[in-house]
């Protein structure tokens, strides 16, 4: 049984093959993200599902994964994440099943984990050393942790009022940091410009094709706690959308795959504030691809991204599955954080928190009845966040 079933990177949008043997960014046609593609069938007919009924980290997917061989995989025990059943909160608003996913019990205390651990894995297999990333946060921790782990070099540039603990735990592994006036769409300027080209790898959000990987085992997870089946509805907290994308390529892989007990996909929910909302906006008025947000703002720093790259996906992604999109505000985030600490005893990141503020709205207006399994998903922990906190 080959480690990986990887075949070969597609575009997105034209579907034009690119190999995997290579390094790769974005289709140079297109100017869109590429995607991992795998021989399915032959791991359909060579792996039983039952062999992943007891798997309890990101790496025990390697027949999805990108990386070819073991060797090469980058990793602090990333992935096998709870999925939480929340009877509290289901009762305050009367809910037959209310689920999250906290991804805040990852190492770097955040999802990012799962996508930097994949993307640094298949760039170590590639030869690749030296790797750049802007960042909200998160990522930047994320990315400095497995590329200290893997010996490699990490330039990480966020904006100067990124939470001080992704700050910190950036900086003590020894990555280069540059704090960048604005938001994560100056901080990947600011790497445009001042890094040498050719020298360091941009692992930024969809510019290459592998955190994609490493997120969509979310997806993976969820189907396989849930009896091999996913939930009606998943409320996502989408910056750059990542997972989002990640969990509808979780399910089309699996369907094809014949894993799934029920077919019946679920419906995506980006959740966003609305001091940043482009998502929201796109979707609600028809549009194929996302604009840039002016005056970006928000406390919940992961949602903070004026403009997604992979915008287009991330409209597929929610039409495709008939979901929806919604923002919600500020002070509605700090009191979702609050109730699900208190009914829950789960200290969620803002981003996390936005999921359950938009689940109210989604409710009231009907979007999402009682009866149907909801999950939130929270991608990272309340104590990255503590300088954020209002008394």
């Amino acid at each position: 049984m080959p480690f990986s079933y990887l075949s070969h990177l597609e575009c997105s949008e034209c579907g034009k093959a690119f190999s995997p043997s290579l390094p790769q960014t974005i289709c140079p046609d297109c100017q869109a993200p590429l995607f991992a593609r795998y021989d399915l069938p032959s791991l359909a007919a060579q792996v039983p599902r039952e062999k992943m009924d007891n798997i309890h980290s990101m790496w025990c997917w390697h027949v999805v994964l990108p990386v070819l061989t073991q060797e090469h995989v980058v990793t602090l025990g990333e992935g096998g994440t709870p999925l939480l059943k929340l009877e509290r909160l289901a009762s305050k608003y009367n809910l037959k099943a209310l689920y999250l996913k906290d991804e805040g019990l990852n190492p770097t205390a955040s999802f990012k984990a799962r996508g930097l651990s994949a993307a640094v894995s298949k760039a170590r297999e590639l030869g690749i050393r030296q790797l750049m990333i802007p960042t909200a946060g998160n990522a930047g921790g994320a990315l400095a942790a497995y590329a200290s782990r893997a010996g490699m070099s990490a330039w990480i540039a966020m904006p100067e009022d990124t939470p001080k603990a992704n700050v910190e735990e950036t900086a003590i592994t020894g990555a280069r940091i540059s704090l960048v006036p604005g938001v994560i769409s100056d901080a990947a300027k600011f790497l445009q410009s001042h890094a040498e080209k050719g020298k360091w790898f941009d692992v930024s959000t969809f510019k290459e094709p592998y955190r994609l990987e490493g997120k969509k085992t979310m997806g993976y997870e969820i189907a396989r706690d849930l009896g091999w089946e996913f939930p009606e509805v998943i409320l996502y907290p989408t910056g750059g959308g990542t997972g989002l994308v990640g969990i509808w390529k979780a399910y089309e892989e699996l369907l094809e795959l014949g894993w799934l007990k029920n077919p019946r996909p679920p419906r995506l929910y980006a959740v966003q504030s609305e001091g940043c909302a482009p998502v929201v906006k796109a979707f609600k008025n028809g549009e194929s691809d996302v604009a840039f947000w002016e005056n970006a703002s928000t406390h919940a720093s992961g949602l903070r991204v004026p403009r997604p790259f992979a915008g287009k996906a991330i409209l597929r992604t929610l039409r495709n599955s008939k979901g929806g999109a919604i923002s919600v505000e500020e002070d509605s985030i700090r009191k979702a954080q609050k109730d699900i600490a208190q009914l829950e005893g789960i200290f969620t990141a803002p981003e996390g928190a936005a999921t359950l503020a938009g689940l109210e709205i989604l409710l009231a207006e009907g979007e999402i009845q009682p009866d149907e399994r909801i999950l939130l998903l929270n991608t990272g922990s309340g104590l990255k966040y503590l300088d954020t906190l209002q008394a």
